[in-house]
């Protein structure tokens, strides 16, 4: 029984120590373009290689600006008409909402920490 109960622990750490961003959905988009606040929504797969190096990126960067600008991640390959709605054609596409929810940019690829935060910069984010 004890040995169950560390492995169980362990195995609690382990996937905590890489939790990601859990996946958005279309309701979590709504929401957070109507919260006044500058949004990145990242539309990409769990298993995709170049989304999978952005994720440690989107959760700091989730965290760090929390309260001033919204940060999610969809998976859109849990979720494959959420894709189409945003005319996503590749991944990872990240697309950038100003506060009033409308569409200020997007970039197709790997997006590192910088860019993010010079495009949130030019969104009015402090």
């Amino acid at each position: 029984m004890r040995i169950l109960l560390t492995l169980c622990c362990l195995l609690l750490l382990a996937t905590s120590a890489f939790a990601e961003l859990p996946s958005g959905n279309q309701f979590t988009i709504q929401a957070a373009l109507a919260s006044g606040r500058p949004t990145l929504v990242d539309f990409g797969a769990r298993s995709c290689i170049p989304c999978k190096k952005m994720a440690p990126i989107l959760e700091q960067l989730e965290k760090e600006y929390r309260g001033r600008a919204n940060v999610i991640f969809v998976d859109v390959w849990q979720d494959n008409r959420i894709g189409g709605q945003y005319r996503v054609q590749m991944i990872p596409t990240q697309i950038f909402f100003d506060a009033k929810g409308k569409e200020s940019g997007r970039h197709i690829g790997f997006m590192d920490r910088q860019p993010i935060i010079d495009t949130f910069k030019k969104l009015g984010v402090k």
